[in-house]
């Protein structure tokens, strides 16, 4: 299928590892160019190189996204380079789990508004778009309690809510806006694959839990990001994507 995103510029917040790395992946295969942040100057500066070779431009900035002023310089910053935005995501996360004061801060700051503040910013650039869109992602602890119910879940399911409102908003200047929900997912370097070395009971629940036998990948994820940022998904708007493997049991009416 034909996403038609082809030359079409994608932003994508926390693009160095995980599902945000196998997202900007997935655009870039797909023929569109892409912005993304982080952090870590090295991987950034690592995954940069990674697509040097490719036809497509991907291009890096060392980004912290509790700076609201620098995010929306970033984005400025894109839009002039590329023409323009096309497709948002939000994708970072603090995963900040544990009930603390500090874990509460941390998801406010960066889960939530790092969205409120990323959408703000691109918003004057997307209503000049042929095809724009809005991905945030959430989790399934957005959708339902599970352990990590708390400052993450709770913030999650805030962020489904704030980006359905934006969808109705936003209906009639052509703007789409949804969310994806993926479930436990393991990629090198994250939070499953420490608790498979370190606390090797939970992560087993955990698998026995999903009734596939196993946690999804970042490019099952990346590749139902990329294609409901895409015009081929073009009526669908307001939507929470659940990618979990059947792991949630609640109907979604």
């Amino acid at each position: 299928m034909d996403l038609r995103i082809a030359d079409m510029t994608a932003l994508v917040t926390g693009g160095t590892k995980g599902i945000g790395r196998a997202i900007v992946e997935a655009f870039a295969a797909e023929g569109a160019n892409v912005a993304f942040c982080a952090r870590d100057a090295d991987e950034v500066a690592a995954t940069e190189a990674a697509f040097a070779s490719e036809p497509v431009t991907v291009v890096g900035t060392v980004l912290d996204v509790r700076d609201a002023a620098a995010l929306t310089a970033w984005v400025n910053a894109t839009a002039e380079r590329f023409g323009g935005l096309d497709m948002i995501v939000s994708n970072v996360s603090a995963l900040a789990i544990a009930d603390t004061a500090q874990n509460w801060a941390d998801s406010i700051q960066v889960d939530l508004m790092g969205t409120v503040n990323l959408v703000k910013a691109s918003l004057p650039f997307l209503e000049q778009s042929n095809a724009p869109s809005i991905i945030a992602l959430s989790s399934v602890s957005g959708r339902e309690v599970d352990f990590a119910s708390g400052p993450y879940g709770t913030v999650k399911t805030a962020i489904i809510g704030y980006i359905a409102g934006l969808a109705f908003q936003l209906a009639e200047k052509g703007i789409r806006a949804n969310t994806v929900s993926p479930g436990n997912t393991y990629h090198a370097g994250g939070v499953w694959e420490s608790l498979e070395a370190n606390d090797r009971e939970f992560f087993d629940a955990a698998v026995a839990l999903n009734p596939t036998g196993r946690l999804g990948t970042p490019q099952e994820i990346a590749a139902s990001v990329v294609f409901l940022s895409s015009p081929a998904s073009s009526r669908t708007t307001g939507a929470n994507l659940l990618i979990d493997g059947a792991l949630t049991r609640g109907i979604q009416f």
